[in-house]
């Protein structure tokens, strides 16, 4: 059995793994059967999924099924989940319960707010901040209970982080947003740092795009490593924790190997030059 791999301390005292298995678009019990499997066989300890994933009962149902065969019990993995934008405000507990009842479970490692705007209201909707406060209210309220042992954030910009900060009666321990070299985010980080919040990456291979960035490769190359390795240990050796995901097992598996090499300094710099601000993924700057 696979090593347990490196994990980072959050503020609520809890270890969370560096490396996670991201599940978007993973759909049905026998695909989410057959990645979980190859995922546990590879070292992963950290699943990733979300209300608006609609997989939440599928990844609960092999986690089930599946831990007994290595050897493991719930208090072994971490599991995040994410409040969906249909539930802010008003409705968060409601989603809160439903996310559990979805996954089987009696609490949840880490549960964040998915993303700073509600569905149905314009992005510049002046309610979407008071939403998000009554979504976090009611977070802080099972994480008291110990439904949930940590709570977070995504998709949150500087402005609605600090927002947060001024009426929260627990901080964040997570924020999760997209990270990779072309996107280094780096005031953000800093502000993490300062606060004592765990960034964490997603969409580290920039959906897809950066595997065939000429740096990327060039770098790959010489490291004998493909590119997303590379990728995914630019982040880790940041002390970043990731969640690649894929639907293919030899996938899953090679993207786990990121914990037995390093990159040099000038390695890290040629990567770490190509931020220019790029967001593949959604942008909710414009979420007020």
């Amino acid at each position: 059995m696979a090593e347990p791999q490196p994990s980072v301390l959050l503020n609520t005292g809890a270890q969370m793994p560096l490396l996670g298995l991201g599940t978007f678009r993973l759909r049905g019990p026998d695909e989410m059967h057959q990645v979980i499997d190859a995922a546990l066989t590879a070292g992963y300890r950290a699943f990733d999924t979300a209300a608006v994933y609609r997989n939440e009962a599928d990844l609960g149902c092999a986690l089930r099924n599946l831990l007994p065969k290595h050897g493991l019990t719930r208090a072994d993995i971490f599991i995040t989940s994410k409040l969906g934008p249909r539930d802010q405000g008003s409705r968060a507990q409601e989603g809160c319960i439903r996310s559990l009842e979805q996954l089987g479970l009696d609490y949840i490692d880490l549960y964040l707010v998915h993303w700073p705007g509600t569905q149905g209201l314009k992005m510049g909707d002046e309610r979407n901040p008071g939403n998000r406060a009554e979504s976090w209210a009611a977070m802080e309220d099972f994480h008291t209970s110990g439904k949930f042992r940590a709570i977070g954030v995504s998709n949150y910009t500087l402005g609605h982080l600090r927002e947060l900060l001024k009426g929260c009666r627990m901080p964040p321990a997570v924020l999760q947003v997209e990270f990779h070299p072309k996107l280094a985010q780096v005031e953000l980080r800093a502000l993490c740092r300062e606060l004592g919040v765990c960034f964490q990456a997603y969409s580290s291979l920039g959906v897809g795009c950066l595997l065939s960035d000429p740096v990327v490769l060039g770098v790959a190359k010489r490291c004998g490593r493909s590119p997303a390795q590379v990728l995914l240990r630019w982040a880790v050796q940041q002390e970043v924790p990731v969640l690649p995901k894929s639907s293919q097992p030899e996938r899953v598996a090679e993207n786990g190997q990121i914990f037995d090499f390093h990159l040099s300094e000038e390695e890290m710099g040629r990567l770490s030059a190509l931020d220019c601000g790029k967001k593949y993924c959604w942008d909710p700057s414009a979420v007020v």
